[in-house]
């Protein structure tokens, strides 16, 4: 007779499974405009922030996740640039048990969720470090993000036909 693992019904492998196996910076710049042109005086920062993800199969049940990051400040008296940060940071996930129909959704909002306070703090310390205050990005969206996503898809097919 078989035994049931940890005690359940169900056989544990059945259940859906998602670890990180590590998360990284893959590309990171920042440029301190405002400091190379030799900027004076106040600068009141307009913040501009674009997102964009990515999800690549690694290996059997690996996933490379990627949130790509490219945040503007631009003075709002002048409209002149501040700074520029880009990011690429990355988590490596191994998954499984997921429906194939849901995979494509968990990739592009649940792993970048759990990414997400990493990269907050990555992007806090580099503006801080860059000679501003620290820049505490608000909380992304990543249901409404991948919506737009798939308008976006469906729109190009669309114009395609």
């Amino acid at each position: 007779m078989a035994e049931a693992k940890n005690g359940a019904d169900a056989p544990a492998n059945s259940l859906p499974q998602m670890k990180i196996l590590g998360q990284f910076i893959r590309d990171l710049s920042f440029e301190n405009i405002a400091a190379q042109k030799g900027g004076e005086g106040h600068v009141d920062p307009d913040i501009q922030v674009q997102v964009n993800l990515d999800a690549r199969k690694r290996g059997e049940y690996q996933y490379d996740v990627s949130t790509k990051l490219k945040v503007e400040a631009l003075n709002k008296s002048d409209k002149k640039p501040v700074f520029v940060l880009e990011i690429d940071y990355a988590g490596i996930f191994h998954i499984e048990n997921i429906a194939d129909e849901q995979l494509h959704p968990y990739l592009l909002i649940e792993c970048p969720r759990m990414l997400f306070p990493f990269l907050r703090r990555i992007v806090s310390d580099v503006s801080r470090d860059g000679g501003f205050p620290p820049l505490n990005l608000e909380n992304i969206d990543f249901v409404a993000l991948y919506r737009q996503q798939l308008a976006k898809m469906a729109e190009a097919k669309s114009a395609e036909a």
